[in-house]
Order: structure tokens, then C-alpha cells, then sequence
């Protein structure tokens, strides 16, 4: 039998109200005449009635349904809630509960927040042997039920590392309230991040290695901008997602990532902020800050992966090939539950602030570090990841120099004025064995006639063919204006002979 409770789903003093207000309202519509209203009450009471929570019949008495009619007949405003069961003075008060287990069990939680009310329920009764305040021990439900409305619920811990950050971004999370957010832009804001996959992939080299993915989400329109499969979450594999993401929907004004190592490169970082987007990190120990991402990924392994369950030997190329045909034609043009659209309509309607993306030369040069090398002056070169490379001779002159590079990459070098960031020119390694042939280029000039003293008026002709530098000229002609001989005595080179 399906019970009233279960019927309409309304809370039980509702349904009382309701109940007591159906046997008495036809009197409250029609009022008896004076003296037959006693008689209206004993048909009433000779009634059977649904119990509003059991269905089961139920009969009142003629003293019950009088105090139901006068209470309602003396409210105007709501007749059926003055006919609401009233509450228990000591409902949720929980008088098993003493001050001391209160606060025994107050310092428990607050020390193991990720413990179930079974186990603490277990650990008072444990403490209640050595400590007779704490008996008698109530129930376990009494226990759940004095967690629940003090809103102390299980709390899943986040990390297993008791470090300061850790324990920082625990407080941060008791103290700071945790709300969702979503940019009003198209492309305003980009989700990126990494995920270990469920099933690992057969290489070429015979291994079975567990792929990484790779993704990009825009935040207004949950749009999946570019998935990729690699075997390492390193640096390099960051800027070749991204430069694919930017390539196909445009560049973006902000991305948000986690503090991972590859997310925070000084590639990265660096190769964001010459693209002009704004590198936002999530705070330490705080994934669910990224949460659309992780919702992201739940599809990757509830569908895309779940159609590649019988594939034995799986290869990356055939995962690759098969994720971006599953969020071309699946995850973006699939109805979105929380934004009720499709992410590809959604992303194409805009608003949008997406700015045009640049050509991949660019996105190359723009994914890397830069970093200052001395110049080697005895032979032109600089030192970058322990390799040698040479500086053209026009910038012999320079003791310092910016240089640009990945480190995953040095056939792409390059020096950089360090004032304005223009490229100046491509660095190529040292080849010890083409310089072994002897051919020098001449030098080239650091400055307009550089090296050739230009002569000054004053000067004579026999002081310019000396080469005498200009102070020591004014000395000369200073001394040999004071009129005095010279101040030694002179000797025959002969008579040193």
C-alpha cells in the first residue's frame, strides 16, 4: 500500500493540518444553527478517517474536533496552519546527550573530520570505560542525528600531507564559504588541467604506458577547445596543447590551471603573458576549484572510455584519433544539464571577447623562458643547457645577453633586446669541426665608423702622426709654455754604449 507520506511528499504536520482542516471545514463554510452544533460534532466523530501518515482508519472524539473548530474559527489569516501538530519543546534538544559527551565529541570531530558518525559513536563508547562522566553512552542514532544538526558531516580529507600548505588550505576551506562562478565572456576565462586515464596504452616500443590527457574548457560555454593524449604531463606537451586550443577557437583573456610543475613553467608563464592572457593558478591543495573540469573528466571515462573497453591493444594514435571524434560529435553538440544548451551553440552565440590567434611560428616563439648569458669574448659564444652557442660578431660589444628558448627545443634560440623584447637574431649551435677549416668572417662594426679616431682642429699634424692621446698633448703644450728647460738632464745614447 502506498502511504500518504509517499503519495504527496508533504511534511507531516502539513498533512495533519490538512487532514483536520477537511473534517471540520464544511462546518467552518456552513455554521450550524444555534444549539445543533453539538450534533454535528457526534456525526463527525462517528466518521472513520485516513491516518495521514499509516492510511489506516482513525476515528476523533467530539471534545477533539470542538478544540479544531474553535481554534480555526478564531484565526483569519491561516485557519489550516494553527491546526499543524505543534513542535515538542524539547525536540532537538537531545537531553542524552550531556554537556560533557558534547564536548568530547565536539573536540573528536573537530580532530577527525573525515570520521563517520559510526566511528565516532565507537570511540565514545571506547572513552565511556575510562570515564564514568561520559555514561551511559546514547545510541548510534542519537549520535548521527546530534552530528547532522550541528552541521558537523563527514568531510572527505583532503590530502594525507600534513604540511603547511595543506593544513592552510584546510582552514581556508572551514573558514570560506565555497561558491560556483562562470565567466559572462566567451573565451574569458579557460580551464586547463590533466587527467591520468583509466587504461593503458600500447606503444611502439612494446611498453604499456598510462596516457595523460590533456584538456581545455571554456568556462561560459563548457566547450572543450582541444583534448589530446600524451604519455607525460611535462612542459613541452602544455605548450603544444594550448597552441592547438588557441589555433582552433582563438586566443582567450585569462586560463586557470593548478600549481603543477608543467602548469607553472617559466615557458608557460612567460608565453601566456606575451600572449596577453592572464595566468590564474588555483590556490594549493584546492582541485575543486577547477571543479568543471573534473566534470569534464567524468565524461571522458563514463563514455569515451567506456566504448574503448574491449580494444586490447589500444595505441595512443587510436585513443587521440578516437577522443577528438568523440568531443567533436558527442561532448560539444550534446545537450549541457547545467547551462541547458548544446557548449557549441552556446560558445558561437556569444558574447565573446576572443581575440584572432596568432600563426604557429609565433605561438612557437612565444612558449619560452627567458634567460641572461655572460659572452664569452675569446670566442663569441654563450652557454645555454650546458651546450655552446654562437653570437654574430656585431654584437661582440654586448657583456650580457637575453636569450629566448625552450628547453625542450634548442634548434629555436634567439637574442632578444632586453629592453624592448624584439628579437634581434637566431642562435645556431657551435660546429667546432666547419670552424677547424679556417675561414673567419671580418668583423663587422659594433658602431659608424667604429675603430678610425676622427682628428680635431687643434690637433697638429705631427701630434696626429704621434697618436699622443689629447691629455697627454695638454700637458705638453703646458709645460712648454711655462719657458723652463726640461727637467732632467739629457745623455748621449752613445754613452750608454
Amino acid at each position: 500500500m502506498v502511504r500518504g507520506a509517499e503519495r504527496d511528499g508533504s511534511r507531516v504536520h502539513e498533512r495533519w493540518a490538512r487532514l483536520r482542516f477537511s473534517i471540520i471545514g464544511a462546518l467552518l463554510a456552513a455554521p450550524p444553527a444555534k444549539g445543533a452544533l453539538r450534533a454535528a460534532l457526534v456525526q463527525l466523530a462517528a466518521r472513520e478517517w485516513r491516518h495521514p501518515s499509516t492510511d489506516a482508519p482513525v476515528r476523533f472524539s467530539v471534545s477533539t474536533l470542538e478544540r479544531w473548530l474553535y481554534r480555526a474559527r478564531n484565526e483569519q489569516h491561516d485557519p489550516v496552519g494553527v491546526l499543524r501538530r505543534k513542535r515538542r519543546q524539547d525536540a532537538g534538544v537531545q537531553a542524552s546527550m550531556t554537556p560533557a559527551l558534547r564536548q568530547v565529541l565536539l573536540e573528536q570531530y573537530g580532530a577527525h573530520k573525515s570520521w563517520s558518525a559510526q566511528l565516532h559513536h565507537d570511540n565514545l563508547v571506547a572513552l565511556a570505560e575510562t570515564r564514568a562522566e561520559l555514561r551511559p553512552v546514547p545510541s548510534y542514532t542519537t549520535v548521527r542525528r546530534f552530528l547532522a544538526a550541528n552541521g558537523l558531516t563527514r568531510r572527505r580529507a583532503t590530502t594525507t600531507r600534513q604540511t603547511d600548505g595543506a593544513l592552510a588550505a584546510a582552514a581556508r576551506l572551514e573558514a570560506r564559504e565555497v561558491r560556483g562562478f562562470e565567466a559572462e565572456y566567451v573565451n574569458g576565462l579557460w580551464h586547463w588541467d590533466c587527467h591520468h586515464g583509466s587504461r593503458k596504452v600500447l606503444t611502439s616500443r612494446g611498453e604499456w604506458r598510462t596516457p595523460i590527457l590533456f584538456g581545455v574548457l571554456d568556462d561560459h560555454s563548457r566547450l572543450a577547445c582541444h583534448l589530446q593524449w600524451y604519455l607525460a604531463e611535462s612542459a613541452e606537451n602544455m605548450a603544444h596543447g594550448l597552441s592547438q586550443a588557441m589555433q582552433k577557437r582563438g586566443l582567450p583573456r585569462a586560463a586557470m590551471s593548478d600549481n603543477g610543475s608543467a602548469m607553472t613553467a617559466a615557458e608557460i608563464s612567460e608565453g601566456l603573458a606575451r600572449l596577453g592572457i592572464l595566468h590564474q593558478t588555483t590556490l594549493p591543495y584546492s582541485p575543486y576549484q577547477n571543479g568543471k573540469q573534473e566534470v569534464l573528466w567524468g565524461s571522458v571515462e563514463g563514455r569515451l572510455m567506456a566504448m574503448l573497453e574491449d580494444v586490447d591493444d589500444l595505441s595512443l594514435a587510436r585513443l587521440n584519433e578516437a577522443t577528438q571524434a568523440w568531443v567533436e560529435q558527442d561532448y560539444n553538440r550534446k545537450r549541457h544539464s547545467e547551462i541547458n544548451a548544446a557548449p557549441l551553440d552556446r560558445f558561437l552565440a556569444g558574447p565573446a571577447v576572443t581575440r584572432p590567434c596568432p600563426d604557429a611560428a609565433a605561438l612557437r616563439l612565444a612558449f619560452t623562458r627567458s634567460e641572461r648569458r655572460t659572452l664569452r669574448r675569446s670566442d663569441g659564444t654563450a652557454v645555454i643547457e650546458g651546450r655552446r652557442f654562437e653570437v654574430p660578431n656585431q654584437y661582440r660589444h654586448l657583456s650580457l645577453l637575453e636569450v629566448r628558448f625552450a628547453a625542450w627545443d634548442l634548434t629555436q634560440v634567439h637574442l632578444v633586446d632586453p629592453q624592448t623584447g624584439t628579437v634581434l637574431c637566431r642562435l645556431y649551435p657551435q660546429d667546432k669541426a666547419a670552424n677547424a677549416s679556417g675561414l673567419r668572417r671580418s668583423l663587422q662594426p659594433t658602431a659608424p665608423e667604429a675603430g678610425k679616431p676622427s682628428p680635431t682642429p687643434a690637433q697638429s699634424p705631427s701630434r696626429q702622426a704621434r697618436g699622443i692621446g689629447p691629455l697627454l698633448e695638454l700637458m705638453l703644450d703646458r709645460q712648454a709654455a711655462t719657458g723652463l728647460p726640461p727637467a732632467y738632464l739629457p745623455k748621449d745614447e752613445g754613452d750608454d754604449a
